[in-house]
């Protein structure tokens, strides 16, 4: 087993990518803390986690606030004595506005998820690695981290800054044996359109006009299996970079 024995958490993992991650890691081994909005979804993850004799446990937490955040760390310390394995998988999507329909609301919400809670994950799981010597972190970035118009302004914004944070995470903490690495996924097949409100109609269409040239929709097991790769010591040399799984999209 890739993950004999590691302690990882994985936010956002109710559904989609990091349900698949959280699933994929126990049955490589790992005890695995599910993080979710709800403890309802969490708690299904870890029910199916254990049905095949994992091991996980379930924690209610809100990555856009700080206190949440330092429990969620916090729990996985109480549960397992440790953490090896960081996955910041949670994030919402915006509503594909340009800039000059983006509210602050709404800038100020998708980042509040997807970068400052990627942040403050990060920082609570620092002086832990820091500690033991070691640790990494996989951050779900997106192709749209890559490109300039896969999404709205906001969401494009906040996974540019994803990549950014991974790359400094990665090379300022290369010597102390900890790894940062991100995936940009393409098109997945997730609940993520669910916390679109608003849909902005012209700068969606705009956005869907190289939906066209994607080879195919993934589905979240192919995303867990490249996060299993980056999680296990098969990617000890491969830090501070972002792997693109698009099946070929971003080639064009």
């Amino acid at each position: 087993m890739r993950l004999q024995d590691k302690v990882a958490v994985v936010t956002g993992a109710a559904s989609g990518m990091g349900k698949a991650i959280a699933i994929l890691y126990a049955k490589e081994g790992a005890k695995v803390v599910v993080s979710d909005l709800t403890l309802e979804g969490a708690g299904a993850t870890v029910a199916e986690i254990t049905a095949f004799g994992g091991t996980a446990t379930a924690v209610e937490a809100d990555i856009s606030k700080e206190r949440d955040v330092y429990r969620l760390i916090k729990a996985a310390l109480n549960s397992y004595g440790t953490l090896d394995i960081l996955v910041n998988n949670a994030g919402i999507m915006d509503n594909f506005s340009p800039a000059g329909d983006v509210t602050d609301e709404l800038w100020e919400k998708v980042f509040a998820v997807n970068v400052t809670g990627v942040m403050r994950t990060i920082r609570q799981a620092i002086p832990i690695f820091l500690e033991k010597g070691a640790g990494v972190i996989v951050n779900i970035a997106s192709v749209g981290g890559l490109y300039g118009s896969r999404a709205g302004a906001s969401y494009t914004a906040a996974k540019h800054a994803v990549v950014g944070l991974t790359k400094n995470t990665g090379f300022q903490y290369a010597d102390k044996g900890i790894r940062c690495n991100a995936i940009a996924p393409g098109g997945v097949n997730t609940k993520i359109t669910a916390s679109v409100n608003n849909l902005n109609q012209e700068g969606m269409n705009k956005v869907m006009a190289g939906a066209t040239l994607n080879p195919r929709t993934g589905e979240p097991e192919d995303i867990a299996r490249v996060a299993l790769f980056l999680a296990s010591d098969d990617a000890s040399f491969v830090n501070g970079t972002v792997v693109t799984a698009d099946s070929g999209w971003t080639a064009y």
